[in-house]
This record gives C-alpha cells, sequence and structure tokens, in this order.
C-alpha cells in the first residue's frame, strides 16, 4: 500500500475516530507520519501519537543494506519486520539483535525477557530452528510425493519434540 501523499510505501496506518464522522483511516510513509505526528492534537489520539513519535524518533531510517538483511533459516528480511510487526522464527532475534534491542527497550523498558516461560516450549533457539527446518524439508517430501522420507523427518520431528519436553520438566 502508498502513502496518501507520496508514492513511497506506507509503513504506517492510523486509525483516527472523530464522533460522528466515523473513522479516518490514514496510511502514510515515515516522513509524512513524522509531519503528522509532530501536529499538537486536542484529540485523545495525541497520546498514541505521541507514543508513535517517540518510536520514530529513537529507530531512525533503517539502511538500504539493514532492510534487505534476510534470516538464513526462515528467510524473512528486516523490511518484512518492519512491515508486518512479525518475526518469522526464534532466531530472528539473534539475527536483527542490533536492530531490534532498540526497539525492544523502548516498548518493554529491558531488552531481556524476566517473565515465565511455557514449559512444554522448546530449550534452545537452536532446537527451534532445527524444528522449522525439519517441517520445511517434511512439507517439500509431501510435495514431491516422498512418503518414506516424510514419515523419518515426521519421527524424527517428534523425537526433538519429546526430549526437549523433557528438558524443559526438570
Amino acid at each position: 500500500m502508498k502513502c496518501q501523499y507520496c508514492e513511497k510505501p506506507a509503513t504506517f496506518h492510523i486509525t483516527e475516530v472523530l464522533g460522528a464522522d466515523g473513522p479516518q483511516v490514514m496510511h502514510l510513509c515515515e516522513e509524512h507520519a513524522r509531519t503528522f505526528l509532530s501536529k499538537e492534537s486536542p484529540t485523545p489520539a495525541a497520546t498514541i501519537a505521541g507514543a508513535l513519535a517517540k518510536q520514530l524518533k529513537l529507530g531512525g531510517k533503517p539502511s538500504a543494506e539493514t532492510e534487505q538483511k534476510e534470516c538464513p533459516v526462515c528467510g524473512i528480511s528486516f523490511f518484512e519486520f518492519r512491515n508486518t510487526g512479525r518475526l518469522g522464527c526464534p532466531y530472528d532475534y539473534t539475527h536483527f539483535e542490533s536492530e531490534l534491542e532498540p526497539l525492544l527497550v523502548n516498548i518493554h523498558d529491558a531488552p531481556r525477557h524476566t517473565g515465565k516461560r511455557p514449559q512444554r516450549a522448546p530449550v534452545s533457539a537452536d532446537s527451534q530452528a532445527t524444528l522449522i527446518q525439519l517441517r520445511r524439508e517434511m512439507e517439500e517430501a509431501v510435495e514431491r510425493e516422498d512418503y518414506e522420507q516424510a514419515s523419518e523427518i515426521r519421527d524424527r520431528i517428534r523425537d526433538l519434540e519429546a526430549s526437549g519436553n523433557r528438558g524443559s520438566d526438570d
């Protein structure tokens, strides 16, 4: 989707509710979002606009090299993450660490997780990355109709998941 004011991709989608007029949706590029968010607004959206403006000042504009940087495990680029707000795999936190740390500090006031973890979660990001890779290989084997290999991969996935569960219950 393109910015309402120029031809750049819209990375900010802002919805304002203006009483009887209903919601107003704006699709803006980073430059026009800065302009919009820097205006003083007496509406309740001002607090949200302030938070977004703070985020824009914090992050700055990533370089073209950063935008094209891709995860070797899942293949997501930093540009895709910025547009969707979702990472592709646990390894992305390591691969995009320098880009994500300022964002995490801004959102959570700390770069590290300090809360509870699910008991059934894999022990490490490496084991989860291995599971993702095996699932991809299994899907490819099924597409090639190599069901014997797919069942072998399925069994390896089950073994990895079972060993991961035992390790987190200790």
